[in-house]
């Protein structure tokens, strides 16, 4: 999954965040949700209400807030990565 979410980074579009996730989701242009496990619950579930609503796919990151932040090749913590276009990466589509 890694190295999928570094693809998309580089070859795609993808926001980090809550804000930017909610903004996306209300306009209807998120494609994927990336939500760390160590996300508070309260902000979790709003975010999959959200992406319910949005009919917006939901993975849940087995890694904490900062491995997910290291993953999008950032130096900084980060629970949720908004994902817009996937690029080159088949990360839409596949399953783990």
């Amino acid at each position: 999954m890694n190295s999928r979410i570094k693809l998309v980074m580089k070859s795609g579009k993808a926001d980090l965040g809550y804000k930017a996730a909610v903004k996306n989701m209300r306009r209807s242009k998120a494609k994927m949700v990336l939500i760390s496990n160590n996300c508070p619950p309260l902000r979790r579930s709003e975010v999959e209400y959200l992406a319910m609503l949005a009919k917006t796919s939901v993975h849940h990151y087995n890694g904490d807030n900062s491995a997910l932040g290291t993953a999008c090749g950032k130096h900084f913590n980060c629970s949720i990565l908004t994902i817009t276009d996937a690029g080159d990466s088949d990360i839409l589509t596949a399953k783990e």
